[in-house]
């Protein structure tokens, strides 16, 4: 016996990669809907590569009753009109956007991390899942908490564009080919041009001084993590279609090595380290593309205080960062509460 299972936003980026996933890792499902705005309803879409196809349904006049779980990635809007209408249902509601993220009855899961804070899903029946840059940061973090206990962490992200969703991809593509055959490079999704260029500004601007990505950043680590660590970001998006990467600097209370952390991140779940100090020896954005793994490289002491280090992670941000995490937050559900298969 599986699982009835509806994909919410299923016609865009992280809605598909989710269809992938599922197919991929075969959740087992019973049956499965796809569900996006009006404008797509009748599309026929790939579940994955099962060879089989779904048509396309309308999300306002989708009924929830009787399904087990929704996999949310239409964005807040939609999540804030349909994600409690699929709850009071019934159906278990993993939402990908920020709505929920920072409610206190709402948990906020990556399952390498906090698998056990799943256990208070039933108090609104929804789950949230991380922003894509707080997700691979915290799969990094957590096995060497357990063993140093980090007390500071400072950030810098290179994210790619697919971040933005396909009209984020389809301005990189634009503009870089507008460069090479001398057309205007116009910027609509993106405040500045993107191709051949980095812009330190994702999300708003907040009060601080900070945009509201490296917010997100900090107080999630904190709710997924631990509320004692201080966490500084700088988010940017770089030129890149797929792939986030982080540069991390730790301080921790107790002395770990470099030798040991590197052992402690080759064992850890959902890890895979790869650390050669020579041409080549380290993972780029374009090499995770597809995998399920979070990438660590360029694991080397900080001189700069008495307990630190460096390291650099890779991650697909469709997949570790939205689309695979949400599918693990499923897994585990089924798991430890739903049991159905």
């Amino acid at each position: 016996m599986g699982y009835k299972v509806v994909v919410v936003g299923a016609t865009g980026s992280v809605g598909r990669e989710m269809l992938n996933i599922l197919a991929e890792r075969q959740f087992p499902i019973d049956e499965i809907a796809a569900l996006a705005s009006g404008r797509s309803q009748g599309d026929i879409i790939d579940f994955g590569d099962s060879g089989r196809e779904l048509k396309v349904q309308n999300l306002e006049h989708f009924d929830f009753s009787g399904w087990d779980i929704a996999l949310f990635a239409a964005g807040s809007g939609p999540a804030k009109i349909y994600a409690p209408k699929a709850a009071a249902a019934g159906c278990v509601v993993i939402d990908n956007s920020s709505l929920f993220r920072m409610d206190h009855d709402v948990p906020l899961i990556v399952p390498e991390v906090n698998p056990e804070a799943i256990d208070r899903y039933t108090k609104r029946n929804i789950i949230a899942n991380p922003n894509c840059s707080t997700a691979q940061m915290v799969v990094a973090l957590k096995p060497l908490h357990d063993v140093a206990t980090i007390k500071r962490v400072v950030v810098s992200t290179y994210q790619s564009v697919s971040g933005a969703g396909k009209k984020g991809m389809d301005e990189l593509f634009e503009q870089t080919r507008a460069v090479f055959v001398g057309d205007p490079k116009t910027s609509v999704t993106f405040t500045k041009q993107i191709a051949f260029n980095v812009i330190p500004h994702i999300d708003s601007f907040m009060e601080d001084g900070s945009t509201k990505e490296e917010w997100k950043m900090v107080v999630e680590t904190r709710k997924i993590l631990d509320p004692n660590i201080e966490v500084t970001a700088t988010c940017v998006r770089v030129p890149v279609f797929v792939g986030h990467s982080e540069s991390i600097n730790i301080e921790f209370e107790r002395p770990l090595s470099v030798a040991e952390a590197q052992r402690i991140l080759r064992e850890a779940p959902g890890i895979m380290l790869v650390d050669k100090r020579e041409d080549g020896g380290y993972i780029t954005p374009i090499e995770c593309v597809g995998e399920y793994a979070t990438y660590i490289s360029r694991v080397r002491k900080d001189p700069t205080v008495p307990h630190g280090l460096n390291l650099w992670c890779v991650s697909d941000n469709l997949r570790k960062g939205a689309a695979l995490n949400a599918v693990q937050i499923a897994e585990l559900l089924g798991r430890r509460h739903l049991k159905k298969a």
